[in-house]
């Protein structure tokens, strides 16, 4: 690829950026406060501690493992060839799908109030179904498209999320803020910060692009640390706005458009419009660097003997397959789960293959750099955000829980039966051979 078609550094922010933000204060926002109540602003600081714990390996190895597959070039590099190795591909492809099919749903919860369609099952289905096909086809010319089409609706969604906080900060009823520490409520913001988790997922897109980035070796970790960065301050902001003006049973009453609804009493009914085409336009933005994100990865783990090669085959339109199966995927899911089972699902999935990246940091440390000590932490607190995160879908969501393990079993058992019939061959792939250029050392 030419340097000029290449993403630039404020192109991969942006995609992070775009991808965070849509994944939480609009789509799951009322969730977070029937959990966390007046404390959600320090449950995601929180989950920004246990997304920097995180981004310290996905630093380090993102700038010497230069790849398209992302954190399965990180464990592939660690654990090597094996079956855990190949479950764990599956798993990470599949986070992307539940991802897409998250952000269809929230963006359905906006859109649908925003142009007073009739609430039905048949109108959001046709919601969901349209916008997933606008994004596969936008997707469809490139990775220059998406990173420019996710330049412009970044700075638009930011543009109307900072008039939110600033206008918002000086209605504030600073009491509705004192934060309540009772067991009680410690207990919902310990588990509000594991579900927000996913509000800091996005991050890890920067390594999914990053054979498509300009110098990677600085751009990776400068884009994944300012990312993560913004955007905690942005949900400190707009959670202290909403829960400062708004009271938490109506936030609770208004999940499906919670930030619109919070907006009105300091905007008025324009400040209901403006949030809710903030939403529709940053739910896009996530969507839009979602279905990028897996599909590069289909596509790069096909090449790497990871998934099907089909998954790298150009068909029809000549589009990578992978493109096709990664929506298709992600659209089935939206139609047939609720919003909060679709999210406790995507965080269990994706925080599993980063508990697997830290080991890979670990066993690595001599070639690749890092402080033992501070992985060993940072793994300490991500399996305990695990665990916490399994208890909590015990305890409230059965059938996520059920879920979550059923996924876990699928896709060990698709690479079983992968491995068994001849299908797998990690040692001809770049990562296992870096003389093809895959990696820069």
């Amino acid at each position: 690829m030419a340097n000029n078609k290449k993403l630039s550094l404020i192109e991969v922010i942006a995609m992070a950026v775009g991808t965070m933000i849509g994944a939480s204060i609009f789509s799951i926002f009322g969730l977070g406060v029937k959990l966390a109540g007046i404390d959600l602003p320090l449950a995601f600081l929180l989950s920004g501690i246990y997304a920097m714990a995180v981004a310290y390996s996905y630093a380090i190895l993102g700038r010497k493992i230069i790849s398209d597959a992302g954190p399965m070039a990180f464990i592939l590099k660690g654990l090597g060839d094996n079956l855990l190795t190949g479950t764990l591909s599956i798993l990470y492809w599949f986070s992307f799908v539940v991802s897409i099919a998250l952000f269809a749903k929230g963006f359905a919860g906006y859109f649908i109030p925003l142009f007073h369609i009739n609430l039905s099952i048949s109108h959001t289905d046709m919601v969901i179904t349209g916008l997933i096909l606008f994004f596969t086809v936008l997707n469809f010319f490139g990775s220059k498209a998406v990173g420019q089409a996710e330049f412009w609706i970044v700075l638009i969604k930011l543009s109307i999320l900072l008039l939110f906080i600033l206008a918002g900060f000086q209605s504030i009823h600073w009491k509705q803020l004192i934060p309540q520490t009772d067991p009680i409520h410690l207990k919902g913001l310990l588990n509000a910060s594991f579900v927000f988790f996913l509000s800091y997922m996005g991050f890890g897109l920067v390594t999914n692009t990053s054979e498509n980035m300009k110098n990677p070796q600085k751009n990776v970790p400068k884009a994944i640390y300012f990312s993560i960065f913004f955007v905690m301050l942005i949900y400190l902001g707009i959670s202290a706005v909403t829960l400062g003006n708004l009271s938490v049973p109506a936030i609770i009453k208004a999940s499906e458009n919670a930030l619109a609804v919070a907006a009105q009493p300091f905007l008025g009914h324009w400040g209901f419009l403006l949030i809710s085409i903030g939403a529709v336009i940053s739910i896009s933005s996530a969507l839009n660097a979602t279905i990028y994100g897996g599909a590069n990865i289909a596509f790069a783990l096909a090449k790497d003997g990871f998934l099907p090669k089909n998954f790298e085959r150009k068909v029809w339109f000549n589009a990578p397959e992978g493109l096709y199966a990664t929506a298709a995927l992600g659209l089935f899911l939206a139609l047939f789960f609720n919003l909060n089972a679709i999210a406790v699902i995507t965080t269990a999935v994706t925080t599993l293959i980063y508990i697997f990246v830290l080991i890979s940091h670990y066993k690595k440390t001599d070639q690749f750099g890092g402080k033992r000590w501070l992985i060993i932490l940072n793994l300490i607190i991500l399996i305990f955000v695990f665990v916490a995160l399994m208890r909590y879908q015990w305890q409230t969501q059965k059938d996520a829980f059920a879920a979550s393990w059923i996924i876990f079993a699928i896709a060990l058992l698709l690479e079983f039966l992968y491995r068994k019939y001849g299908l797998r061959n990690f040692q001809k792939s770049r990562i296992l051979n870096p003389n093809k250029n895959a990696e820069l050392k």
